[in-house]
């Protein structure tokens, strides 16, 4: 099977942002998040389509609306477009009780409750999956960075695969689950990986290895079609971009900015050292895997392994050298400002950090974490 990979401009950006909807009273989901896209999309027809313009779809479960930007040329037009959509979902949301929520996981609710989405291809991933699949009440960030050349999609892959942690643990943003602490700072990061189709990519040395996993799957049964890998980082070939897709769902709109700004910082920088005959640097996949877990438990307190020689490190050190590294690729792409505010994650603290801080000032109630990221969202606070 061969598959052609189209070309896009050189670090242009897409993103899409996960939210789901609650009751404002009481901060549990609802099953209303078709309802509500399709109210917005009624005055946005346009909105309805991919393009270079907001795009809104639904997703798996029903109180959840996707937000999808078109293609942008830097991280401000593509935050400047998730909140034009933003305030037109909640003008239609708002007036009949319902509020926006962005997190990981919701804090309290039950995944036994949620709905489906009456789509087929929804319908036969329970149907495969079965427990697993219908325990998938999970929201994320995708960020997607186009490369001018096929020959960078998989020396690209492999060079994020060593700042998976730093970009998971930034975005944590999921510490409970059915009303419990988990103990981990991305409960998200474990469920999805419980598909057959997610979790991390393999490696492959050649484009030509990639075009015969995806054959032999689809042969198999495993996949239909390309969009099935889910994969946490992936090249996506109609479009000419790599995407990392394995963030959590963040709460503010500047958090997604930062998030954003770093993955095209890092796609832009590896994709330089490829022009130049310079190989990313790539760990081994049990690094890679034992990364991914330190970073789902402990977050930004995590000890990461940088090195294919067993080099670890405190998460936080290395990111704050990684920054400074990559302020000068900031200034090029016109994302200084949105790459600062990492630093203001690491100060504040990540998403589950907060979690826990206003279930502890709450006696543990989890109905005052889901409406304190509401708040936050609302506020971009």
């Amino acid at each position: 099977m061969e598959i052609s990979f189209a070309r896009s401009d050189q670090s242009t950006l897409g993103v899409e942002w996960e939210i789901a909807l609650v009751d404002s009273a009481t901060g549990d989901l609802v099953p209303r998040g078709r309802e509500m896209y399709e109210a917005v999309l009624a005055g946005h027809p346009e909105w309805s389509e991919h393009g270079n313009h907001p795009h809104l779809t639904g997703e798996f479960l029903l109180n959840t609306v996707e937000m999808v930007t078109g293609v942008c040329r830097d991280v401000a037009a593509s935050t400047e477009q998730l909140s034009t959509m933003m305030d037109e979902i909640r003008g239609v949301a708002g007036p009949q009780g319902l509020e926006i929520f962005a997190a990981g996981t919701h804090p309290f609710a039950r995944w036994q409750d949620q709905q489906v989405t009456d789509k087929h291809r929804y319908h036969k991933l329970v149907d495969r999956t079965q427990y697993w699949g219908r325990q998938m009440v999970i929201y994320g960030v995708h960020v997607h960075v186009g490369l001018d050349t096929p020959g960078k999609a998989l020396p690209v892959l492999d060079g994020l695969l060593t700042y998976y942690p730093h970009l998971l643990a930034l975005s944590a943003n999921s510490p409970f689950w059915a009303g419990e602490d988990t103990g981990y700072a991305s409960q998200r990061s474990m469920i999805f990986q419980q598909l057959s189709t997610a979790g991390l990519p393999y490696h492959f040395a050649s484009w030509d290895e990639y075009e015969k996993c995806v054959t032999d799957m689809i042969s198999t049964g495993i996949i239909d079609e390309l969009s099935e890998c889910r994969w946490d980082v992936r090249p996506v070939p109609r479009l000419g971009t790599t995407e990392v897709r394995f963030c959590d769902g963040l709460s503010t709109l500047w958090e997604v900015g930062a998030l954003t700004a770093l993955t095209q910082c890092l796609v832009d920088s590896l994709s330089r050292d490829v022009e130049a005959g310079r190989a990313p640097e790539r760990l081994q996949p049990w690094h890679i895997r034992e990364n991914k877990w330190r970073a789902a438990r402990y977050g930004l307190d995590a000890e990461i392994i940088t090195d294919p020689r067993n080099t670890e490190r405190e998460l936080c050190e290395d990111l704050s050298a990684l920054l400074d590294r990559l302020e000068p690729v900031a200034a090029r792409l016109g994302c200084s400002k949105e790459l600062s505010d990492v630093e203001r994650i690491m100060q504040e603290g990540a998403g589950y950090q907060r979690q826990r801080a206003v279930a502890a000032a709450n006696g543990g109630d989890l109905h005052a974490v889901a409406l304190d990221i509401v708040r936050r969202t609302r506020e971009n606070a």
